[in-house]
């Protein structure tokens, strides 16, 4: 027998990973559009002025193998070496049945965040536990979800200090002793909102008569301990508010914030369980007093009741406020670590409160071990009093003793010419103190009885109070039981690898699972964001690398991978423009002009750079509306500093007239920052930085496969065009003279593999593929909903983008049925809902992907047809109005085997087309009461017994 030569490859990375459809799935999708090719429906779809010329080219694709071997070829030029630089970024052991169950499990990192309750209530009570966990060990009422890292905690927190207090200064007091990267975050959030700020020693430079706020770092950079009850209660006399930066680990064994007087906290919970990852993703938390709660940024999980009574979780207050409230939001930061605060509350329920003390305790036995063999060499050691942290003074021997460091394996912290600081953690072992000890000169020292333990936390600032007192944090931690509960929470959710996320504006597409590999590798991993650059060459090729392959994607010249979210990049972006109009004498300029089918966090960023607000209107058939940017752009000429546009559009179009739009921003004087929400439509076919956009921020957690990890993480980098290169952010660990938008120089780089693999495997023709499988999955919906729903805007050909907006504001005058009483019974048919209500209020925004197979999308569709037919149903008479499967959605196993009284049966409740029959998902709520949580808002875990009331 004879084989015929075969041009297939076992794994095709591009045709059988990312793009769902095969080509035989989408000859019948093109039959049903109406269109003979591919190639046709992106001629009709975007507008032949703005394609792109020359086909996107990095050589062939990768196959898993191959792109496997590269980024382990790659990753092995990073040297690992033990980092004892501290300053924020410390060494952790994170739990092996968190790292797999948690960090390495599609269950929770492609989650969505959790704005539909009833199908998030397992991420909800791990958050629940994580604020819980914040708000104990701060001593404080009430914590967020977490943020995004804690110098932009930090920065958040001087912003809510000048909200909330009722001083009238302008001035905002910074100890010294804040890690360096937090100063600098705050200085770059401080002046373009007019914030003064004044760096000095709290004894003698901070005067609580003259600022609204201050903020101490504890402990301090180089170690310090101190008790600030006396500063703090000065700053109340004057009506200021006090911000303390505090270890959460420390804490276990220091006096709390909160029994300072302290009003906020804020800080990072890395050091539970998360590795650094040379520099992030880490959960930054803060916590207030409850009587500014209302002024906190951020999300907030809080505990309310289903339409059974029974407890239930969910957002509370703040839930999308950025795009409900625009330029008036508290924060642009809509974004939080969710996915690192999960591991955190993890590790946390996984040591209990003992666990945690013991391995505190255990950092400072090493560190005063260290300190009194230094001692003993004769090096002068402070402070007197420290947690973990020492500063040695060395003179002229700095670099010697740092290189000698290096030698043994260990990297010290430089502090300026002749101090050296360190930093001892949880992975510092005595081996690792002797090898210290060696590095400056002291050897032979592992056995001298001289070296007497004693502590150096006096009782004045030790922790008398008791925290992580609730049950869940003292549960028997058997490997069973942790694995149990994890897998408990995960059944509750539903995530991307149970169904599709239709999700328009936030592109949940596949995360394959060869992208994330890489992350947990110690080579990525265990690094520290302040490493030597020599020891990081590994980390600077990929990160070049996929700058080289973005700027291509984009057509911009210089890409940062600073921001760590979208909307840190939409800031980004905005400070890069500000910072050019400075530099060219244009400080004057401070007009942004926002359309309304924007990016709903745009007005909220332009708000943070001291921007000026004017909203531009958008024509009927959803476009800009030209003729009213064009007036409002020649009323502010004088002043207009940029437009931002979200391209395509919000409202799912190739918009005819964005280069228009860009020619006259530049007319007069402005800038234009493109939205990179909807890049997902756009790689391949049209280049941002060619059509006219000066600076567009990337969603690499959207286009890009990072995962969303329940809300978090992300990344945002910013591509610009030449002008705007010199502008960019900067980092004062890497000299830049520019001010940094986030505490590390590449914000979080560990998960950046992700997205580098994602472009190597694919490969151009890859990516472009993906690009226009996007396209027709979102025309192919539109077009089978045709007749049930309007897709409420189109182009002149009647295409759309990658995402349509479906009107179901119909239903409501028909059949009293709301968008909530669709996205509620699509939970029935086993599904998370579009977009609700935004951006235009009682609409569904679907974007599918190009992820999704023909047998999923029909899926949706005919779940969707169901819901149309039962409000059929409601307008016919054939069932009540109030008592029906659309108005008593979600259903769950409680109403499937309790007492029915309802006019319709079990099956058709639990039971609807587009649900399976056997891996059926059961919401574990019914519907939950929003306004009731708000009414009675409770945001720590609740007792158990409360549980067990419920159910009775």
């Amino acid at each position: 027998m004879t084989f015929k030569p075969t041009t297939y490859q076992p794994y095709d990375f591009a045709n059988r990973r990312h793009i769902g459809p095969s080509p035989k799935e989408m000859e019948k999708m093109l039959e049903v559009i109406g269109t003979d090719s591919l190639d046709s429906l992106i001629d009709e779809t975007v507008p032949s002025d703005i394609r792109q010329q020359d086909a996107l080219d990095w050589g062939d694709a990768l196959s898993e193998r191959d792109t496997l071997f590269h980024l382990r070829r790659v990753a092995k030029k990073n040297k690992v070496l033990t980092s004892l630089i501290g300053q924020g970024y410390y060494g952790t052991m994170t739990p092996p049945v968190i790292l797999r169950n948690i960090l390495e499990n599609p269950a929770w990192y492609t989650a969505y965040t959790p704005y539909q309750p009833e199908i998030s209530q397992g991420r909800l009570e791990a958050l629940l536990n994580y604020q819980t966990m914040v708000a104990d060990l701060t001593g404080l009422d009430i914590a967020n979800a977490s943020l995004l890292d804690e110098a932009t905690a930090a920065a958040e927190a001087m912003t809510m200090a000048q909200r909330a207090s009722k001083s009238k200064a302008t001035k905002f007091f910074i100890d010294e002793n804040c890690h360096p990267q937090n100063i600098a975050v705050m200085k770059t959030r401080a002046e373009p909102i007019g914030i003064e700020i004044v760096v000095g020693n709290p004894d003698t430079d901070l005067k609580a008569d003259d600022v609204f706020g201050a903020v101490f770092q504890y402990p301090g950079t180089y170690g310090d301990v101190r008790d600030f009850t006396a500063i703090i209660e000065n700053l109340h006399e004057f009506k200021a508010l006090a911000v303390m930066i505090a270890d959460p680990l420390a804490l276990a064994v220091l006096k709390a914030p909160g029994e300072m007087g302290a009003d906020i906290a804020v800080g990072s919970t890395q050091r539970f369980g998360v590795p650094m990852g040379f520099g992030g993703p880490h959960a930054a938390y803060m916590a207030t007093r409850d009587a500014y709660k209302r002024s906190m940024p951020g999300r907030i999980i809080g505990v309310s009741i289903d339409s059974r009574g029974n407890k239930a979780y969910r957002l509370a207050l703040q839930t999308r406020e950025q795009h409900i409230r625009r330029e008036k939001a508290t924060s642009n930061v809509c974004t939080a670590q969710a996915l690192l605060a999960v591991m955190a509350s993890m590790y946390a329920v996984f040591h209990g409160p003992d666990g945690i003390k013991a391995i505190a305790q255990i950092i400072h036995q090493h560190a005063v071990r260290l300190a009194v063999g230094l001692e003993k060499l004769g090096f002068k050691v402070s402070p007197d009093v420290f947690f973990d942290t020492i500063t040695v003074e060395v003179g002229s021997m700095q670099g010697v003793i740092l290189n000698a460091g290096v030698a043994n394996g260990i990297n010290l912290r430089k502090i300026g010419n002749d101090r050296i600081g360190i930093s001892v953690d949880e992975q510092t072992r005595p081996e690792t103190i002797e090898a210290i000890w060696t590095s400056f000169g002291g050897n032979d020292m592992k056995d001298d009885p001289t070296i007497a333990l004693d502590y150096r936390l006096p009782s004045d600032v030790a922790r008398t109070s008791e925290y992580l007192t609730h049950p869940i944090f003292h549960m028997n931690r058997a490997e069973s039981e942790m694995t149990r509960y994890i897998r408990k929470l995960a059944d509750r959710d539903l995530a991307l690898d149970r169904a599709m996320i239709p999700l328009g504006s936030c592109t949940m597409k596949l995360n394959a699972t060869m992208e994330m590999i890489p992350i947990t590798w110690p080579e990525f991993g265990d690094i520290h964001p302040f490493a030597p650059r020599d020891q990081v060459d590994g980390y600077y090729e990929m990160i070049d690398d996929l700058s080289d392959k973005l700027c291509q994607i984009t057509g911009y010249d210089a890409i940062s991978m600073q921001p760590n979210s979208g909307a840190q990049g939409e800031y980004a972006g905005l400070i890069t423009i500000r910072n050019y109009h400075n530099a060219q004498g244009n400080s004057h300029r401070n007009v942004c002009l926002i359309p309304t089918s924007a990016h709903g966090t745009n007005p909220a960023t332009a708000q943070m750079v001291g921007y000026k607000v004017v909203v531009v209107k958008s024509a009927e058939n959803g476009d800009i509306d030209v003729a009213d940017f064009r007036e409002k752009a020649e009323k502010h000429a004088e002043n207009l500093a940029a437009c931002m546009i979200t391209y395509p559009s919000t409202h799912g179009v190739f918009e005819e007239t964005v280069r228009e739009v860009c020619d006259i921003t530049h007319q007069h004087g402005g800038q234009v920052y493109i939205d990179g929400a909807n890049m997902n439509a756009m790689v391949g076919l049209v280049q941002p930085g060619k059509i006219g956009g000066d600076v567009s921020h990337l969603n690499l957690h959207k286009t890009f496969c990072i995962p969303h990890g329940g809300g978090g993480p992300g990344m945002g980098p910013i591509g610009v065009r030449e002008h705007l290169k010199a502008y960019l952010p900067g980092h004062p660990e890497l000299n830049e003279a520019v001010g940094p938008v986030s505490a590390a120089p590449f914000g979080s780089p560990s998960i950046l593999p992700i997205s580098w693999a994602y472009c190597l495997a694919m490969g151009g023709e890859g990516l472009t593929q993906a690009t226009k499988v996007a396209i027709l999955n979102a025309n192919y919906i539109a077009k089978r909903l045709e007749g049930a729903f309007e897709v409420l805007y189109t182009s002149k050909s009647g295409r759309v983008a990658h995402e349509c907006i479906l009107d179901t504001r119909p239903l409501k005058d028909s059949a009293g049925v709301t968008v909530d009483d669709v996205a509620k019974r699509l939970i029935d048919c086993g599904f998370h809902a579009p977009t609700m209500s935004w951006p235009v209020a009682g609409t569904l925004m679907v974007e599918p992907t190009e992820s999704e197979t023909k047998a999923e999308l029909d899926r949706f569709c005919d779940a969707m047809l169901a819901i149309r037919a039962e409000a059929q149903d409601i307008e016919d008479g054939k069932i009540d109005g109030e008592n029906n499967p659309l108005k008593n959605a979600p259903h769950t196993v409680e109403d499937l085997v309790g007492e029915w009284d309802r006019p319709y049966s079990r099956e058709q409740a639990c039971y609807p087309p587009g649900a399976f029959r056997v891996d059926k998902y059961w919401a574990p709520v019914n519907r939950v009461d929003n306004s009731y949580g708000d009414r009675n808002l409770v945001c720590s875990c609740p007792p158990l017994e409360d549980y067990a009331d419920a159910a009775e």
